[in-house]
């Protein structure tokens, strides 16, 4: 059995239930938006949708596309594009070649684009209309690309007109022999310490994800998925597999505005939403201004809504439970190197331990263990690995990474984390971000989440500063909420009741800057305030 299978069952089972949705809040017109009318007018594109027959037929369509243009098992083909009803039907046609399908990050320069195409042995992309210029400018260098195919208007004159081809091909899927153990696909990881790692994974990792995701979430065919971040990561996706697993519809919103997030759980019926902490924070404070009144809105049918890709607050945790009280709450966590999240989950059922990550995933092992590879005791602070039939093949042409971080089937995630006596897992931070001052480790996640307590901060990010005595210092970069006003000294005032090393030493109000992921840019933030000196530096203890 192959992923593909499930989309080709739904198509069968359920031909004529939607599969997909598009909101695009963007589109909608101005007297809409003022009335909250949703209602459809010719042309417009505020809303798409298409059925599992359309979806199914799409990929089959694409599929042919490419074989046509001679590609074969084991191919690589690139996928840039922006989230959108065509995203996952590329994907899958990919799929259904036996070529790897290899997604990229929207948010990659040209330079960028043109080191993971060669990187990954790309022969073969799809973009959109937002990535013309930066595939324009770097052109020369991706001339061994065979084929570009364009989704959208304005088709450049380099490229091929995916919309056009597609509508003359065979809506049959294609006679390819394919199991758990052929190529799937590369998927690039984050690029904290530099360009991005290729991420090889086979057909069995993906499959596994749908396993752990349904098992996870317990998604039916009348759930409905709220899929907000981008589909080239594989947290949305992988999540998006549970919905798949049992032909339930799911809904991209193109927008992360409150008012819009719960309009479309209103409109659409969302069941389930996956949010990043940046949105949780920006709902609530919307809730809070008066901004959202919950009373205008459908929202009984809500029932799970989880968070995951970056460290989880507690404090906003609570919060958010104070407000939706009916809801249940989850967290997943995952890396690309483990197919997106699972491989450690929370659980609804353990609410109580708000603030921990969870136990090992459906289908997962952990542990946490010292630097000789011992396993800690209660409260010690280790490195957290995971061992599970969603760990990648290896990093793509780069076996000394590779074997860094694989040993005896087990993935070194490069967290480090702490046990409590009851076995769940507590994230304490990144083995790279951890910062010695005078001989001490300190843990900025630690020290994260106690300052968003502090009902002024929307959000912070602690990072370690040069220092001649103490080597380095403790330094949170505060990003206050909109129109509220604080002083450092206030700031050092609420940290009283932290340890005195523990305190940040150095306090810098500006924006925290974050990725489409959610994850917070430390390098970026290290640059800036230190001229990124601290980026590569080994920590021990």
């Amino acid at each position: 059995m192959v992923i593909m299978d499930f989309l080709e069952r739904n198509s069968k089972l359920y031909p004529d239930d939607v599969a997909l949705v598009e909101i695009n809040p963007q589109a909608m017109p101005k007297s809409w938006r003022e009335f909250g009318l949703i209602e459809s007018s010719p042309g417009a594109k505020y809303r798409q949708s298409i059925t599992w027959r359309e979806f199914d037929v799409k990929a089959n369509r694409f599929a042919n596309l490419l074989l046509t243009r001679g590609v074969k098992k084991g191919d690589k083909v690139a996928i840039l594009l922006m989230n959108c009803l065509d995203w996952l039907p590329v994907y899958f046609g990919i799929l259904k070649t036996g070529a790897l399908a290899v997604p990229m990050n929207y948010r990659y320069t040209q330079d960028e684009i043109s080191y993971c195409m060669d990187l990954s042995d790309s022969t073969y992309l799809v973009f959109g209309p937002e990535f013309t210029g930066r595939v324009e400018a770097v052109l020369d260098q991706l001339s061994y690309v065979k084929d570009f195919f364009f989704v959208g208007n304005d088709v450049p004159e380099f490229a091929d007109n995916y919309q056009k081809l597609v509508q003359y091909c065979s809506s049959v899927a294609p006679a390819v022999d394919l199991t758990e153990d052929d190529y799937a696909a590369i998927y690039f990881s984050s690029g904290t310490t530099g360009f991005p790692k290729a991420i090889l994974h086979k057909h069995r990792a993906l499959l596994s994800s749908c396993r752990t995701e349904q098992n996870h979430h317990g998604q039916t065919k009348d759930d409905v998925f709220l899929c907000i971040p981008p589909l080239y990561h594989t947290g949305a996706k992988m999540h998006w597999f549970g919905s798949l697993m049992v032909g339930g519809k799911t809904v991209l919103l193109k927008g992360v505005k409150p008012e819009w997030i719960i309009k479309t759980v209103s409109d659409e019926g969302a069941t389930i939403v996956w949010l990043l902490v940046p949105w949780v924070q920006d709902i609530l404070d919307a809730i809070d201004r008066g901004d959202i009144k919950l009373e205008d809105y459908r929202l009984d049918q809500w029932r799970l809504m989880h968070v995951g890709a970056q460290p989880v607050p507690p404090s906003l945790i609570h919060r958010w439970l104070s407000v939706f009280k009916h809801h249940q709450y989850d967290t997943n966590y995952g890396l690309s190197e483990s197919i997106g999240p699972g491989c450690v989950h929370l659980g609804v059922e353990n609410v109580r331990k708000v603030g921990a990550i969870g136990k090992a995933g459906y289908l997962w092992e952990t542990r946490v263990v010292r630097p000789d590879g011992t396993d800690v005791g209660k409260d010690e602070v280790g490195e957290l690995i995971v061992k599970g039939p969603g760990v990648m093949k290896c990093y793509y042409k780069n076996p000394e990474a590779t074997a860094e971080v694989l040993k005896d089937g087990w993935l070194y995630t490069g967290d480090m984390a702490k046990l409590d006596d009851e076995g769940f897992i507590y994230l304490v931070d990144r083995k790279k971000d951890v910062i010695i001052s005078g001989g001490e480790n300190l843990y900025p996640v630690q020290i994260e989440d106690y300052l968003r307590a502090f009902d002024k901060i929307k959000d912070v990010a602690v990072i370690g500063l040069p220092d001649q005595r103490l080597g380095e210092i403790a330094a949170a970069i505060i990003e206050l909420k909109p129109d509220v006003t604080c002083t450092e000294e206030e700031i050092m005032f609420f940290c009283e009741d932290l340890p005195r090393y523990k305190r940040p030493r150095k306090i810098i109000f500006a924006k925290v800057p974050r990725n489409p992921t959610g994850k917070i840019e430390k390098p970026k933030l290290r640059e800036i305030y230190c001229g990124g000196r601290l980026v590569e530096k080994q920590t021990t203890g």
